[in-house]
Parts: structure tokens; C-alpha cells; sequence
């Protein structure tokens, strides 16, 4: 089936920085992502070479809590 073909909406002066706000937060999600990519990437890599210990606290009892990461997997080498 052929596309009905579409008409262009007028422009409101407003659309176009509703649309310059929306492209900036675009970009800024973006570039938290990337930045949440880094982390986890750098903490994979730390946990594959050696253990990780992180401490937290409870919110609610207010104890500390031991959590313990390791890996058995190799990272060079092959299989």
C-alpha cells in the first residue's frame, strides 16, 4: 500500500525551543550514560583482576554491610 503523504504542521515560534530544550536533555542523558558506562566498565575490570569490597550502610538498623565481589573468569588468554 502507497503512504498517505503527510502535511507540515505550521511552526510555533515556541516549538523550536521546545525542541532546543529536548535536543539538550537528549544530549545530557546521553553523556550520563556514557558516564555510567565508564563506571561500570572500570568496576568490571577492577573486579575481574582482584576482589572488591563494598560497605554500605543499613537505612533502616543502621548496620554495616560487608558485600563481597570476586570472579574465577579470565580475561586474556583465550580458553
Amino acid at each position: 500500500m502507497a503512504k498517505k503523504s503527510e502535511k507540515a504542521a505550521p511552526v510555533n515560534p515556541g516549538d523550536s525551543e521546545q525542541l532546543e530544550q529536548l535536543a539538550r536533555r537528549v544530549k545530557m542523558l546521553d553523556d550520563r550514560l556514557d558516564n555510567l558506562d565508564s563506571i561500570v566498565t572500570s568496576l568490571v575490570q577492577r573486579v575481574m583482576e582482584k576482589p572488591l569490597t563494598i560497605e554500605v550502610h543499613c537505612p533502616k538498623c543502621g548496620s554495616q554491610i560487608e558485600l563481597g565481589v570476586t570472579s574465577n573468569a579470565r580475561l586474556r588468554g583465550g580458553i
